[in-house]
């Protein structure tokens, strides 16, 4: 993750995004850098636009978000079964121990 970070604060600075800036971010950071990784890196990044790229990862969890919410509220009524049934399990678990005691 931190070579994609690299690159992406070296997009925020309006700086190129090459290898020799990428090495540089890393080793300010104190990462030990990959040249291969970072060769890769840079190799996946040509011709992607990146602010398109970031908005698109921003509008993704808004959608995804949205969803768990509308079925939290049918989940609800199920996790109260749920919890319901342990209750009974540990009590009938308890019964069976004390029965052990009296034989």
């Amino acid at each position: 993750m931190e070579y994609i970070y690299a690159a992406l604060l070296l997009h925020k600075a309006g700086k190129k995004i090459d290898e020799n800036g990428v090495k540089a971010v890393l080793t300010a950071a104190g990462v030990a850098a990959d040249e291969s990784r970072i060769k890769a890196l840079i190799a996946a990044l040509d011709g992607v636009n990146i602010e398109e790229a970031i908005s698109k990862a921003a509008a993704a969890p808004v959608a995804v978000a949205a969803a768990p919410a509308a079925a939290g509220h049918a989940a609800a009524p199920a996790k109260e079964e749920h919890k319901e049934e342990d209750k009974k399990a540990e009590e009938e678990s308890g019964m069976a121990g004390l029965g052990a005691l009296f034989g």
